[in-house]
Order: structure tokens, then sequence, then C-alpha cells
């Protein structure tokens, strides 16, 4: 049971303003001395960058395609455990969702399943009384869906503010905050969206108090804080990393001895009968997860399920460090900018050459898109860490989409048969696309194969999310106990 007041932030379209809306709510709750809870509807990895740095707490996705309707709400428990406010920021307008599938990954959806009223953001720069119109669209559109009120953004003048007031009272919709044109507060875009918070922290820090005085100056806290608090109890499972592992249904293959309970003693045992391991007899085995400012993305639950599978979780920086951390053996290198540091990772020679060795040593390693690019030869002209058999480089088109994907084959991340749903988000090509053992199958909506598998290797650009599949980090950890 989660009694926790939440507030759904969404908006009709994209573009809108629920980033700036979000945000700035989270920053103004926390600065009030409340410990705020954030969640993002959806895959995005970045604006959760943005989120943290606003409440000081891991920002949390919730999205019913990856990781399945029924997790919605256990994450968002588990997440917002002890907290006195939770804000969640929709994705795209609020009833849209994955492509052909209803509402399903909806903002929409994940409101109702969290039982959480929603603050819809309005771009009202372009309209007056047919705001009302537009509003009791959304608010009729699904009786389930509960709107509990409207916060103007992009308002020209206060001539404009009465206007759309006036509009708004005689639809019965509650105005809770009104916010003016303020481009200096804007965070700077790119080809796939804001610029990460790890890019630009300090300018970020300013942005996000910025957004936090004019939330204060225009949004009626007090009154934003009882509707959550009007959320009803949520009655469900508080999602635990390591129950998730023990029911985990996933097979460990590398160390078909290892015991499957996910517990720090299992990974130390699988150490200590293999001798030559890369992990040091009697302590958990180093999981080294790439970080710094080229590979901004990931999910918060994928470390906790590391180290509740019994790794160390060791973060470093392939823009800075020049070796893996110590007692490195096993290495995670998820999303991010590589193509925009191309430079800097490639002057990074004994780093690359590091990461070169390890994987010739037979070493697991997981790659997801931005580690993709890293493994390959080159990225636009510049060497990378040679890893894989294949160029990579800029592209104009933007691949984006949800996927249901197949494991080809058993890898040290998973066993052949898997099934993961997953996204693609990235401005970049690969060729080859797959490798003579590819990683994924992909079963919808194309029928292609897809990423690589050598030896310890696992690379792909498909993101996954590991709780829907709790197996991959403990069949990860056997993997990098068990290493020669």
């Amino acid at each position: 049971m989660s009694g926790v007041p939440r507030l759904v932030i969404a908006a009709p379209s994209s573009g809108s303003g629920k980033t700036t809306v979000a945000t700035g709510l989270m920053a103004a709750f926390a600065g009030r001395g409340l410990a705020v809870s954030p969640h993002k509807a959806g895959p995005d990895y970045i604006d959760p960058g943005y989120h943290a740095l606003a409440t000081g707490r891991p920002g949390r996705n919730l999205d019913a395609f990856m990781c399945g309707p029924e997790l919605v709400a256990p994450l968002f428990a588990h997440g917002a455990a002890g907290c006195d406010l939770a804000v969640v920021e929709g994705v795209m307008g609020l009833y849209d969702g994955a492509a052909g599938r209803g509402e399903l990954a909806s903002t929409a959806q994940v409101a109702k399943l969290l039982r959480a009223p929603v603050v819809l953001v309005v771009d009202a720069s372009s309209q007056s009384r047919s705001v009302a119109a537009l509003v009791h669209g959304f608010a009729s559109f699904d009786p389930h869906v509960r709107l509990g009120g409207v916060i103007l953004n992009k308002v020209g003048s206060d001539r404009h503010e009465a206007m759309l007031r006036e509009a708004l009272e005689e639809a019965g919709t509650p105005v809770l905050g009104v916010l003016r044109r303020a481009p200096q507060v804007s965070a700077p875009s790119r080809h796939l969206g804001l610029v990460p918070v790890a890019e630009r922290r300090a300018d970020a820090v300013a942005s996000v108090a910025a957004l936090a005085e004019q939330v204060r100056a225009g949004c009626d806290l007090e009154a934003l804080l009882a509707l959550a608090r009007s959320a009803p109890p949520l009655a469900c499972a508080v999602w635990s990393p390591k129950q998730a592992l023990a029911g985990a249904r996933g097979r460990t293959a590398v160390d078909p001895t290892a015991p499957a309970d996910g517990s720090a003693a299992a990974a130390a045992a699988a150490a200590d009968r293999t001798p030559g391991s890369g992990a040091v007899p009697g302590r958990r085995p180093v999981v080294a997860v790439a970080g710094g400012a080229a590979f901004t993305f990931s999910y918060a639950e994928h470390a906790e399920l590391l180290t509740a599978a019994g790794a160390e979780v060791v973060t470093f920086d392939p823009l800075r460090d020049e070796q893996l951390p110590e007692h490195t053996a096993g290495l995670v290198v998820g999303g991010g900018f590589p193509e925009v540091y191309a430079p800097e990772l490639s002057a990074n020679e004994p780093l690359r050459r590091a990461v070169a060795d390890f994987a010739a040593a037979g070493g697991p390693i997981a790659a997801e898109c931005a580690g993709l690019l890293y493994l390959a030869r080159s990225l636009d002209g510049k060497p990378m860490c040679g890893v894989l058999d294949a160029e990579a480089r800029m592209s104009q088109r933007l691949t984006l989409g949800y996927r249901e994907a197949v494991a080809v084959s058993d890898s040290s991340l998973a066993a052949a048969g898997t099934r993961l749903r997953g996204h693609e988000f990235h401005r970049t090509v690969i060729e080859p696309g797959a490798g003579e053992t590819p990683a994924w199958g992909f079963t919808h909506p194309e029928r292609r194969v897809e990423g690589f598998v050598r030896q310890g290797v696992h690379a792909s650009y498909l993101h996954t999310h590991w709780a829907a599949e709790p197996s991959v980090a403990r069949r990860f950890v056997a993997s990098a106990a068990a290493r020669p």
C-alpha cells in the first residue's frame, strides 16, 4: 500500500511545456523542504536527469510498454517510498501511447494505474476562449482519467490571462497556475532532444533554480499539493530488486552451478570456484558502468539489480579515466552521446585499448546504443575500441520507436529465446547492422536481426529496462563472477 501524494503532469501534445512545469514543480516543492520523488512516463533518459537535479533523488521511468502495466505501480512505490510527494512527468500528449496499441504506455494509462490526478499543461500562446473546448475534450475523453486542473503556459499578457481564466471558469476547470513566456529558462536542445544535465551542469543548476522561481510565482502550490494529497491509497506490491531477482524467469547459463537467488554470496561463491577469475575471491565482482558526459543514459533500477545480484557497481568516465576500474569483471556501456564526444573518446587511447583487451579476454560486456558505437572500429572516422568489426557514423534519419525482441543466441546478458521489449532512439547507423551472431531478432513492428554477440560481448542499439526481465542482471553478474 502506497499513500504517497502524487500528481501527473500531462499536456495535449509534445512541446506544451511539461518538462518546464514538472521540473519547476519538483524544485519548488523540494525547496520547501519536501522529499519529492521524480518520475517520467515513457523511456526518455534526459528529462529524469533534470528531475534528479531538482529533487536530489534519482529520476525514475514508468514505462508500461517495456516493463508491462503490472509493474508501473510497484516501480513507482519503490521509487517514492518515504517521500512526501511524487511528481510524474508525462510523455507526448495525454492519450498518446505505443503506436497501434491503444492507450498502452500513454500518460493516461500511467495516471490510471497510479490512481493519480492529472494536471494538464496547455500552451495558450495562440488561443483564448478555445482553451475551454480543448480542455473539455481532454477531460471527457476518458472518464477514468481524473483531470484536476490546468496550468496555462506561454501566456502573453494580463488581458490574455483574464480571457483564458474566464473561459475555463465557464467550463468548470480549475486554473492551478499561469506561466508567462520565459525563454531565458529553457534548456538547449540538439538532435535527440534536451542537452543532458551532465554536459551543462552549472547552467542546468541555474536553469532549474529559475524554473522553480517561475513556478513559485505563477502556480498555486498549496492547491497543487492538496490535489496530490487527494489521490487515494495505491494498493500494490513495492518492487524490490532482491525479490525481483528471486522470481526472475530467465536462466543463468555461463555458470550453471551458481545459486539463482541473486545474493552477493552467490556471486562470491562463483568467483571462489573459478581459478583465475576476474573477480577477487571472497568479494563481490566489480561491474564497471560507463558514465560521464558521453554516457548519460541509464535506468536507476539497472544498478540496483546488479548490486542485488551480487556485483559491486563502480562508475567510470571514458572521457577522463585511462583504465577500467580495478578488478573489473564485467563492463556495462549504456546510452548517451558518443557522437558528440567522438574526438575526446578517440583520444583516450589507453582506455580504448583496455576495453579491447578486456573483450579479447572474454570479459562480459553489455553495450546499448552509445555503447555499441564505442565498441565499433570507428565513429565518424574517429578510432574507437575496435571490439566489433563495424563502422558507425551520424545519419540524417531519426530511428525512434518501441520494439519487441527475442535473443537470437546465448550471451553474457540473455539466454537464447529471452523476450524483451525495448526502444530505439538514435541518429546514427552502424555498418553492418548485425554480426554473424546477432544480439536480437525484432518481431514487431518489423522483422529483422540486429546487434552483435561475440565471446562475452552483447552489443545492440536496443535500450531495455531490466526490471522487466531481472534474469539478465543475474546472468550478467554470474558471467562476471565466473569469467576465466
